[in-house]
This record gives structure tokens, C-alpha cells and sequence, in this order.
């Protein structure tokens, strides 16, 4: 079993910075991936940043530049720093390991994974 526990959420102006952490424990790091993941009020969950087990990094388009993923193997640990916030990026930002997709109800592709966390908000006013 895994537990994921998010910090470092809060309410910030746009165009300020944020570095949120997760604190992993359990069977961690078995050859997964661990990835950031927000959902802002009537979204759909998605991907912000992945890293892979060989510290393999990917963005989603909206952040590229501006957010950097990193993982702490000996302290167990997952950061996303966040720079030059957007009011749009408003939402609840959640850790997961053993990421990927799976089919919804609705024919289309929702991510998945084995582990999440139970997020930590984030609010970016104008």
C-alpha cells in the first residue's frame, strides 16, 4: 500500500510561485512513475508534470517553461515548483503514482492511477 500526502497549496496573486510537495510512503518507487495532477471546479482531471523512474520529465503544453517536476528518492519525496502562476491554474493538485489512462464512460480517455493523494488547493486570483 501506498500513501501520498500533499503540501504547499495556498492562495497566491498571478504571476507568483508555489512548490508543492508530496510525502510518500509505503511500497514507493517499485519501477512507477509519479506525476502532478490538478482538477479545477466542472473539469476533468489532468495531467500537469510526470517523472518517470528514470527521471525521464514531461510537461503538459500550458506549463513547459514555467513548472519544473522533481523527486527526492532517499527522502521519498515529489516536488512541483510552479512559477509565474496563471489565474486559470486554480484548481486542486493532486500526487499520484503508477500513472496512465483509461477508458470513461463516455468513449474518451480520463487519466488514472494506481495511488493518489487527497490534493492540496490551489488558488491564483488576478
Amino acid at each position: 500500500q501506498v500513501q501520498l500526502v500533499e503540501s504547499g497549496g495556498g492562495s497566491v496573486q498571478a504571476g507568483e510561485s508555489l512548490k508543492l510537495t508530496c510525502a510518500a510512503s509505503g511500497d514507493i518507487f517499485k519501477g512507477c512513475d509519479m506525476g502532478w495532477y490538478r482538477q479545477a471546479p466542472g473539469k476533468e482531471r489532468e495531467v500537469v508534470a510526470k517523472i518517470s523512474y528514470a527521471d525521464k520529465t514531461e510537461y503538459t503544453d500550458s506549463v513547459k517553461g514555467r513548472d519544473a517536476i522533481s523527486l527526492n528518492s532517499a527522502k521519498n519525496t515529489l516536488y512541483l515548483q510552479m512559477n509565474s502562476l496563471k489565474t486559470e491554474e486554480t484548481a486542486k493538485y493532486y500526487c499520484a503514482e503508477c500513472t496512465g489512462y483509461e477508458l470513461n464512460s463516455a468513449g474518451g480517455l480520463s487519466v488514472r492511477a494506481d495511488y493518489w493523494g487527497k490534493g492540496t488547493l490551489v488558488t491564483v486570483s488576478s
